[in-house]
């Protein structure tokens, strides 16, 4: 008899779920109802005189065992809300609502569990980074970060702690957008493009927009974010400003050739144009020569009178 094959079948991959979009805060704002605080105190003082009444009642001292621990509970309903701020409530770990609207208020639920959120701005200096730039020079690199809530329920439940978080994201934003820009124009791949020292605005406006992408998921809003401190690392901070110094002798050589050359073509015109004196190739050279040396010399010229002809 043959033998028959049996075919092994893999066995079905189990692929475990995930939210559809990871990064959508699963928490926004609610806003919910609560009644003024004055109101509240109206109502609860209304329910102590009846639990005193009924202290004195033979058959109303038995409701006294329900209403006396609700007046007593009651004290937790109470919330003063300041400018600026929210208070964000849970109900045995479901969160419930947020309330922004300011003043002393009462919830009708007294078993709330409330949390406080400030929405004032807040500024957040990050410390020295130690970075290298798109040219791989190590930097020293600083920024500010100015920033508020403005989703109580994002900043409460979406991230562990939400200014350390600011501070965690800014840096590593700023870490990101330090290598990909030079520190400064010298080479010339640089040159006609964004350098980190010379074009700080729009830096900025990359860094905001990058740390806000971080941070919105936390319910945060980044008003500024720009760069206040910025150096070469000591290490090479020596030989970059010999570099720059060699850089600006070198573009201001030019610039001194550039306006001797005009001066020595306009004399030239000028003695040609009045018939000052003719003078053939060899002597123009010469004339030229000696111009240009006293005009790009960096010490004063000593000149040398000729009391003979032109040819001595």
């Amino acid at each position: 008899m043959g033998a028959v094959a049996h075919t092994m079948q893999p066995a079905p991959v189990t692929i475990p779920a995930h939210p559809v979009n990871p990064n959508k805060p699963q928490f926004k704002d609610k806003n919910g109802a609560s009644i003024n605080g004055f109101l509240g105190l109206l109502i609860h003082s209304i329910l102590g005189i009846v639990n005193l009444g009924l202290l004195f009642t033979g058959p109303g001292a038995l409701l006294l065992i329900i209403t006396g621990p609700i007046w007593l509970v009651m004290w937790n309903s109470y919330a003063i809300v300041g400018p600026n701020e929210a208070i964000v409530t849970q109900f045995f770990g479901k969160y419930i609502l947020t309330l922004k609207k300011e003043g002393f208020r009462f919830f009708p639920n007294p078993l709330y569990w409330k949390s406080k959120i400030s929405f004032k701005i807040n500024n957040f200096e990050s410390s020295k980074l130690k970075v290298n730039d798109v040219n791989a020079n190590p930097i020293d690199i600083a920024a500010v970060v100015v920033w508020r809530v403005y989703d109580a329920a994002e900043a409460m439940f979406e991230v562990e702690n939400y200014g350390h978080y600011v501070q965690i994201q800014s840096e590593a934003a700023l870490r990101e957008m330090a290598t990909k820009y030079p520190y400064d124009a010298i080479e010339e791949k640089d040159l006609g493009g964004f350098t980190l020292s010379s074009h700080q605005d729009v830096i900025a406006k990359e860094l905001q927009i990058s740390v806000e992408a971080r941070l919105a998921r936390a319910g945060i809003q980044v008003l500024e974010a720009r760069i206040s401190y910025l150096a070469y690392s000591t290490e090479i901070a020596q030989a970059m400003l010999r570099r720059q110094q060699a850089s600006a002798v070198v573009a201001a050589r030019r610039e001194i050739v550039a306006g001797a050359v005009g001066m020595v073509e306009l004399a030239l015109e000028q003695l040609s144009e009045k018939n000052i004196i003719e003078l053939d190739e060899d002597k123009k050279a010469t004339m030229v020569s000696n111009l240009l040396v006293v005009l790009c010399s960096e010490t004063d010229t000593t000149p040398v009178v000729n009391t003979g002809t032109l040819y001595q």
